[in-house]
């Protein structure tokens, strides 16, 4: 077996589907062109017609702050007594606060992958953790040296497939130039990174406080005169979930006190109130981290000429429909906090932002923003002009998926392929048998009750299918079982069908 899988020069062909398919899937796919003309997701022409706002003469800074597995519920702003967060709050309440925002292939790797190609999982091929990623995409950080940026990463960067605590060198970092990363850790409290030499160095205690020390001194340090673009990547509060330090975690010690969502069934609430009391710490030792680097960020007087964006890479299950971590459709896993705020351009006032945004938009939608066009190739959605004009885009639903079910949701576990579509108002699942999962999100936020089987909800189940068949054909997805696309991208795994990988 290969050490390291990952990119091909191009993606695999997709031939024919086989005659041994059942024929209701063969029909499926058939139809999954259908009712492309309505769909709003964006080729890569619309991409690439981008361009520079005239009024905007001088580029913003960019600092986009992404956690691992903080999910879209468990934030102060919107309403969950739990979450101890008042510099995301304050945060939120002077800018865009995205409330449908989609991870839709919830998993560390993939979201990456698609964050900074803005390509679908199937077209660049990273839909599973710890692939190689392919060095000749033409990647966000490299758009932004050719504009002039000065590029830095700190922290998490889970996308060079040569090992967990490997040397990443310059040619595999997507064009970024300041470097403080390692590839993946979740040892919070003995972390180390690489800067730009093979050598070992330690973060100095809890590591998301020192990555956000490291990034408020880089943008003291950094070479006056040029915009940056900074990427701050935290590890938490993805578990292990007792490791925040200790003035967080004695926030939560009186268990009986945290509050449970409704979807935690009765024999998972002791171990759910466990797990959440930990999660909820490493979100009170980020909410400060955060903190910090707004208050550097006004006391360099960067504030209103900086775009700077919160988010996660996906949600964490917790407890809720019985269930732990991501991969799978629900809403604990699927929807992420994302507040955007940028004064020069939206002024500082919260605004709703009702659109749903799904993970290869963010590229295009923050280049925008920028003023800068999208490159050849990007597959998301540029909603910069929808943001500016205060308007709501209405679009027919994000694509959610899970190609190959792997490790803490392989299929001893229940896992399984799945397509979906997350509406404004539904989400709607179906695997390799057929329909799934249907939620009324709007009269069932805690999507407790499954409509996909009865028989008054059929009409709106065949429509969200149709809806879901336009992206799947657009996105160029015959829906296969995950054998097959294995095979076909060449990527070999073990017996929980994860990917080998070295720590």
């Amino acid at each position: 077996m290969n050490s390291v899988q990952g990119f091909a020069d191009t993606g695999p062909d997709y031939p024919a589907e086989e005659d041994s398919m059942r024929v209701d899937r063969r029909q499926f796919m058939e139809s999954a062109a259908i009712g492309l003309g309505g769909m709003v997701l964006a080729s890569q022409g619309e991409a690439a017609h981008s361009r520079q706002d005239p009024m905007q003469s001088e580029k913003p800074n960019l600092i986009y702050i992404f956690a691992d597995q903080w999910r879209g519920q468990a934030c102060g702003y919107t309403g969950d007594s739990n979450a101890r967060t008042p510099n995301l709050d304050q945060l939120a309440h002077e800018s865009l606060v995205f409330s449908n925002c989609i991870s839709g292939c919830p998993v560390c790797s993939p979201y990456r992958a698609s964050l900074l190609s803005g390509q679908y999982w199937l077209t660049h091929g990273h839909f599973m953790n710890d692939l190689a990623f392919n060095p000749e995409l033409d990647t966000f950080g490299k758009v932004l040296n050719r504009e002039g940026y000065e590029t830095a990463y700190i922290g998490k960067w889970h996308l060079d497939g040569h090992g967990r605590s490997a040397f990443i060198p310059r040619e595999r970092r997507q064009g970024f130039k300041y470097w403080k990363v390692l590839e993946c850790t979740h040892d919070y409290n003995h972390s180390f990174y690489y800067a730009d030499d093979p050598e070992k160095r330690l973060w100095d205690g809890y590591d998301a406080l020192a990555q956000s020390r490291d990034a408020v001194d880089y943008m003291k340090n950094r070479e006056k005169g040029k915009p940056f673009a900074l990427f701050l990547s935290w590890g938490p509060p993805h578990d292990p979930y007792q490791t925040a330090p200790e003035q967080y975690r004695k926030l939560y010690e009186d268990r009986d006190r945290i509050v449970l969502p409704p979807n935690v069934p009765p024999e998972k609430q002791t171990e759910a109130r466990e797990m959440l009391a930990g999660y909820y710490a490493h979100i009170a030792a980020l909410d400060a981290c955060l903190g910090d680097i707004l208050t550097a960020v006004k006391d360099l007087g960067l504030e209103d000429n900086t775009l700077l964006v919160f988010t996660s890479d996906h949600g964490d299950l917790l407890g809720s429909h019985g269930q732990k971590n991501k991969q799978q459709p629900y809403e604990e896993s699927i929807l992420v906090p994302m507040v955007l705020r940028f004064p020069a351009l939206f002024g500082r006032q919260k605004r709703e932002v009702k659109t749903l945004i799904n993970t290869p938009d963010l590229m295009p939608t923050l280049l925008g923003l920028c003023g800068i066009a999208s490159p050849e190739g990007v597959e998301g959605t540029d909603f910069s002009e929808d943001l500016k004009s205060g308007k709501d885009r209405l679009i027919d639903g994000a694509l959610i998926m899970c190609a190959a079910p792997f490790g803490q949701w392989q299929r001893s576990m229940g896992g399984r392929e799945y397509r979906g579509i997350r509406t404004e108002r539904y989400t709607y699942v179906r695997d390799l048998k057929g329909p799934w999962l249907l939620f009324d999100n709007q009269a069932d936020p805690f999507q407790k009750k499954n409509l996909a089987g009865m028989a008054e909800y059929r009409s709106l189940r065949d429509q969200l299918e149709e809806k879901l068949r336009g992206l799947l054909g657009q996105t160029r997805d015959s829906f296969e079982p995950a054998d097959q696309l294995l095979a076909r991208w060449g990527y070999q795994v073990d017996e929980t069908g994860t990917i080998p990988y070295k720590n």
